[in-house]
């Protein structure tokens, strides 16, 4: 009897489960469950209240009230997540590579990277494009991988694109701001300048500026001496995200040698051309570039020798600077091409016609500079030519000279150095003035940052200020 209860109560749970009522009398001696006739009334939904659920259901029929059931509404479906159709591949420019190349190489159509290559020139010359470039080139593919555009940023400050507008490829160019700063650097000349502005912090694009600054009056491979110090203020530019982008123009330099300080500062005169100028306000540009020649060691002087060819005494006429096959040679000041090409034992040469009866010619080159002619224009500064063994010559250097009224005189004597710059006065004197008290108060300011550094490259460091100038 106690084993058929209990099979009863499971039974019944079971049951009751299902919703339905079960009767006891109708449970059979084999325990098969038969559903009662009458059936309990579903159980009120979870938001009506039970006991007025209970009370309408006890009301008798006729009274009874309807009750409200909210039904189950499903949660709506998620939308699927939206997929960007746009696919974006990252290419980078190898050295000797093309643009087309590359584009090609990324899965771009020939014609497509053509037309995209059209329309980019007319914002980007594309020849000018480095090695190592990095290009994000787009796909689109709801519209079957087509190609519909590239990015790249060839500087800081500079974003270039290329897009498909339905019909055409278009370019743009976006320009980024970048903020100014100056920054100061000081240090002492050890063994070679180089090594000392490598120890300051100075970048060579900042060292090579300081050096044709000086060029005019400093022989640097004679001059320089251990003990002898420099300053240079120049500027540097930096993204939005304080990243430095590049450095600007030099806007105080100072060079001590033997203890004697030869100071210059940037200035632009009213309706002028920005230069550099003594504390007096007189320009610093001579008529002749002492050394036309960048990181060349003389290797003769003017006057009389043993010549290393005829091997008997000679008169040297010029100066001899050594340098590697190639190395650019600079014009010494503005002037006109007289002569350009093979002369005599010269070799590949060059004259230029200067004013005040004043020439200069450069021999031994490899060879002339594209466009060198007769009667070409140049600016002190441009590039003639490029170091060779040309004519009777034992090895690559340039041999320079300097002419007054057709004859050869000593490129370093008295005679040679004329000036050719303009002298400030009136009220440009007096703006230059105010520039020459603002920068040195600016490179005053940031010394106390500063230590003079003359030790193995990268042991020095720079300071920099946000200093607004002018």
């Amino acid at each position: 009897m106690g084993a058929l209860l209990k099979r009863i109560a499971v039974t019944s749970a079971v049951a009751l489960t299902l919703g339905g009522i079960v009767s006891l009398a109708s449970l059979d001696d084999t325990g098969s469950v038969a559903m009662a006739p009458q059936v309990l009334p579903p159980a009120p939904p979870a938001d009506v209240d039970p006991e007025l659920a209970a009370a309408a259901a006890a009301a008798p029929k006729d009274q009874q009230v309807p009750v409200q059931v909210a039904t189950a509404v499903p949660p709506p479906a998620k939308a699927p997540l939206s997929v960007d159709p746009v696919e974006r591949r990252h290419v980078n420019v190898g050295r000797g590579d093309t643009l087309m190349q590359v584009l090609m190489d990324g899965g771009v159509p020939a014609e497509s990277a053509q037309n995209a290559i059209n329309a980019l020139s007319g914002v980007f010359d594309v020849r000018r494009m480095k090695a190592g470039q990095g290009i994000t080139v787009l796909f689109d593919h709801s519209e079957g991988d087509r190609f519909v555009g590239m990015e790249f940023q060839p500087a800081a400050e500079r974003a270039v694109s290329v897009a498909f507008n339905g019909s055409r490829y278009q370019a743009r160019q976006v320009d980024k701001p970048l903020e100014k700063k100056l920054v100061a650097a000081r240090g002492r000349i050890t063994s070679s300048l180089s090594e000392a502005a490598s120890a300051a912090g100075v970048p060579y694009p900042v060292l090579d500026a300081f050096i044709k600054r000086y060029a005019y009056d400093v022989d640097f491979q004679r001059d320089l001496q251990p003990g002898d110090t420099f300053e240079i203020l120049f500027e540097r530019y930096y993204t939005e995200d304080g990243q430095p982008a590049r450095d600007g123009d030099i806007q105080f330099a100072s060079l001590t040698l033997s203890g004697k300080e030869k100071a210059i500062y940037r200035f632009q005169p009213a309706g002028g051309t920005a230069d550099y100028y003594t504390a007096l306000g007189e320009s610093i540009r001579r008529a002749i570039l002492r050394t036309p020649i960048d990181g060349a060691r003389v290797t003769s002087g003017f006057g009389m020798r043993m010549h290393p060819v005829l091997g008997y005494s000679k008169m040297h006429k010029g100066k001899d600077f050594g340098a590697p096959v190639g190395t650019p040679i600079y014009a010494a000041g503005d002037g006109v091409v007289e002569q350009a090409g093979p002369f005599s034992s010269y070799g590949n040469y060059v004259k230029l016609r200067h004013g005040n009866q004043m020439e200069t010619a450069y021999g031994h080159m490899s060879r002339v500079a594209k466009g060198m002619r007769a009667g070409l224009r140049v600016a002190q500064g441009d590039v003639i030519g490029y170091v060779g063994a040309t004519g009777r010559a034992t090895g690559p250097h340039l041999h320079f000279e300097v002419l007054r009224g057709g004859q050869q005189i000593n490129p370093d004597s008295k005679e040679a150095k004329i000036d050719a710059g303009r002298r400030l006065d009136g009220k440009d004197l007096r703006q230059f003035q105010a520039v020459v008290a603002q920068d040195k108060d600016a490179f005053r300011d940031m010394q106390d940052g500063m230590t003079m550094v003359a030790g193995r490259p990268g042991t020095g460091h720079v300071v920099q200020a946000a200093v607004k100038r002018h």
